[in-house]
């Protein structure tokens, strides 16, 4: 068994404790070490540690993909036949469901319409959903927002009776609008400022990055990181595998700076990690930091953060290079002068499409305005004001499955760990009906939720049938593409090799470890290139086109190859 917890992650609790804290209240996290000791001694042992860089990941929220928990288990064969070995849950926990979950009331129970009440029993589904997943070697991780909760959850609703109420200290409150003026609005267009006022005390506000119904939490009181740390050990005893740590670079606000990426927000993520290692070492932390490569490298730390994070900027250059039929992008994105080196440990994950927009925050002006023409096809498509592209992947492909299948091969084969957000697999169109029935339901205007709705089991199943349509041709390239990933080990934790020699319109690059080499050729562009296969291997095909001819490949219009020797 391991020290529970050891002299030097006690050592590191304790410097970090001190450096946001200083000599204050050393009296809770001594008794808060004592509960991670009693802790650690009944947690599940803990997985391998880098676990998390080989898996495919399956985004979903539980209700839009088939009703409940039960609904979702009933499903667990389908995704493990697609090949997927990890799914992120969408916010499961209880919330009034005006952001999604991501606004949330309980931080310890699961939503009641997932699992069928509030009950005891009723949250026991939530245990056999994931003793099923784990009997099926599927992973579990869900989101947790760090940064903010609901104002209705307990904590806000006390905070609101007065000044003196002990709750008062979990939020940030001020007298004027005036204080962090260098902090961005995160929703441009949606909230006018980061300050509400509270109903009931005239003069009085609340600090807010997103909705004015998600008041941040306040890390300078120690109650709150505590808090948040039981809420961490309250689901690693259930046995979930990871937490999604959304919008972590804003926990901690300093006057007169962005209130983004600061020291104080490392060391509480430090804290984090100290305790999970502490209790189940390889419970991950996957960072949510849509910032530049150079600074969401700062988020894995001396391997004492985040294992995993986003790679936002690469994702936006997919599409880019797709529109220029040019490598350029991507290789400029994934060279070191971009994104810098990371701790063996640690690793990125990447996305064609999630449940929020296409995200154009991280590429220049320039760019921006380049793939917001080439995919923003409907002007209601369009996020924050030009920042972003509400769609969804078929629609951006504009029903392309040749296009559709050259994305997937290059979110298979380029970077780090892969997520597949539900029913892209079979060409899930965008929900507009679901758009207009939530912001009714809401009152906030949010084009990403037509990027959501649910899936109409029955329809996928028949089109499935199909093997003409669009929805089996595209997932049928999409569980083979993963099995032959599966079967190659260097496309998940081989080193990165770009082809920079070859024909722009072509994104060559080699996947290699010491004991496999695996070579990628995709046609970016609408016409048919001939392309010399790189020397030196006797590189056999395992997926794509097989017209390979004394060293000569031709490439159809988007089309692509994968060699493995």
């Amino acid at each position: 068994m391991l020290p529970t917890p050891s002299p030097k992650l006690r050592l590191k609790m304790n410097q970090l404790w001190q450096q946001l804290y200083q000599d204050q209240h050393a009296d809770k996290l001594d008794q808060f070490l004592d509960e991670l000791q009693q802790a650690a001694e009944t947690a599940a042992p803990p997985p391998p540690a880098t676990w998390f860089k080989e898996v495919v990941v399956y985004s979903l929220y539980v209700d839009l993909f088939n009703k409940d928990f039960k609904g979702l288990t009933e499903r667990l064969g389908y995704l493990q036949d697609l090949g997927v070995t990890c799914l992120w849950l969408l916010p499961i926990l209880d919330s009034p469901m005006r952001d999604a979950g991501f606004d949330i009331s309980d931080y310890t129970k699961i939503r009641s319409e997932l699992v069928g009440g509030s009950d005891a029993a009723a949250q026991g589904t939530f245990a056999a959903f994931l003793a099923e997943a784990h009997r099926r070697n599927i992973r579990v991780i869900f989101d947790v927002a760090m940064n903010h909760c609901s104002d209705q959850h307990q904590w806000f609703q006390e905070a609101r009776k007065g000044p003196d109420n002990p709750y008062r200290d979990y939020f940030i409150w001020s007298d004027t609008t005036e204080r962090y003026q260098e902090a961005r609005i995160i929703f441009k267009g949606m909230m006018p400022s980061n300050w509400h006022p509270l109903p009931e005390e005239p003069g009085t506000y609340f600090f807010h990055r997103f909705f004015d119904s998600q008041p941040d939490l306040n890390y300078r009181n120690p109650e709150v990181l505590l808090a948040m740390c039981r809420v961490l050990l309250f689901w690693v005893a259930q046995g979930v595998d990871g937490f999604r740590a959304d919008a972590i670079p804003y926990l901690w606000k300093e006057e007169g700076t962005i209130c983004e990426n600061l020291p104080g927000t490392h060391a509480i993520v430090k804290f984090f990690r100290a305790v999970l290692d502490t209790v189940r070492p390889g419970t991950i932390l996957l960072a949510e930091a849509c910032q530049p490569p150079a600074e969401v490298v700062t988020y894995f730390g001396d391997s004492d953060e985040c294992q995993a994070a986003y790679h936002f900027p690469v994702m936006p250059r997919i599409y880019l290079a797709l529109a220029q039929a040019s490598a350029k992008p991507i290789f400029d994105t994934l060279s070191t002068a971009f994104t810098p080196e990371i701790p063996s440990d640690c690793g990125w994950f990447s996305f064609l499409r999630c449940h929020d927009e296409l995200t154009l925050e991280m590429v220049t002006p320039e760019e921006r305005k380049a793939i917001h023409a080439a995919y923003c096809l409907q002007p209601e498509w369009d996020f924050r004001q030009g920042e972003g592209i509400a769609s969804r992947l078929v629609d951006l492909f504009r029903h392309d499955p040749a296009a559709i299948q050259l994305a997937f091969s290059i979110s298979f084969t380029l970077l780090g760990t892969p997520v597949v957000f539900y029913g892209d697999e079979f060409a899930k169109p965008n929900d507009d009906q679901f758009q207009r029935d939530q912001e009714a339901l809401t009152g906030y205007q949010d084009a990403r939720y037509r990027v959501r709705g649910a899936v109409d089991w029955p329809a996928v199943d028949q089109a499935l049938a199909d093997p003409t349509s669009l929805a089996a041709r595209t997932h049928a390239a999409v569980r083979e593409m993963l099995a032959v990933r599966r079967a190659h080990p260097a496309l998940s934790s081989g080193n990165f090799q770009p082809l920079t020699q070859l024909d722009d319109r072509v994104l060559g690059y080699v996947r290699a470890t010491a004991e496999q080499q695996v070579l990628v050729l995709q046609n970016l562009s609408s016409e048919p290139i001939r392309v010399a296969v790189p020397s030196g291997s006797n590189w056999h095909l395992v997926y794509g086109t097989p017209d390979l001819a004394q060293g000569v490949l031709t490439l159809p219009a988007k089309g692509f190859s994968w060699f493995a020797a």
